[in-house]
């Protein structure tokens, strides 16, 4: 191989991610048709949220967090179709990926990989029959589950006191002891296998009815 080939094949950044299924994701450009939930499953049941900085025996996964946002989702507005839960729990597909940096750190990064985060996350969103963008009234119910979820979070496996949560997160709503007691089981930690299973499972239940989302 010539030097100019070598320096031509060096200047080229591979723009790509294989996956386990053998498909290859344009990260620049992605590929709705290049998008299965196999592999986001798959990915985002080993993706550890908190850096790994959480306790018990296992991780807890950003697969096992949106499960968690998508059920607060569904306790806050039982009236939402399928198609807007699906939103929340397909909220941060895109860490399959890209993984999940901290907040501080998406900050120092800037708008940028927002950017690109917001492009994965469009390209998502058309391959499973939803809009591009969700309406702002569900983005923002999503936002709101999203904070709740990381307050229980922090409280319950990452460490945090409650005053120092409720200044990063908000304060939790004052559900009764049983909505509590749930939010509780739904954030101890689980096998990565069992969460990857899961998930799957809730894809389907609420993509039973594929192709008559709301647009």
């Amino acid at each position: 191989m010539t030097s100019n080939a070598n320096t031509e094949r060096a200047g080229r950044a591979r723009a790509w991610q294989r996956m386990l299924s053998g498909r290859r994701l344009d990260l620049l450009n992605p590929d709705p048709n290049d998008i299965a939930i196999e592999d986001i499953a798959h990915g985002l049941s080993r993706v550890a949220r908190w850096n790994g900085q959480t306790s018990g025996e296992h991780v807890f996964t950003v697969a096992q967090h949106s499960l968690l946002v998508e059920h607060i989702v569904g306790r806050e507005h039982p009236e939402w179709p399928d198609a807007w839960l699906l939103g929340a729990l397909l909220h941060d597909a895109p860490e399959y990926v890209v993984g999940d940096l901290i907040s501080p750190f998406k900050a120092a990064i800037g708008i940028d990989y927002k950017a690109f985060e917001i492009r994965l996350l469009e390209a998502i969103h058309l391959r499973f029959d939803l809009p591009e963008r969700l309406p702002e009234d569900v983005t923002a119910a999503i936002k709101d589950a999203d904070r709740v979820a990381a307050y229980f979070e922090a409280t319950l496996i990452a460490g945090f006191e409650q005053n120092e949560a409720m200044r990063f997160f908000g304060h939790p709503p004052e559900w009764p002891a049983e909505d509590v007691t749930r939010i509780r089981a739904h954030v101890m930690p689980m096998p990565l296998t069992t969460v990857h299973k899961n998930f799957l499972v809730r894809f389907a239940e609420l993509t039973k009815d594929a192709g008559t989302s709301p647009k």
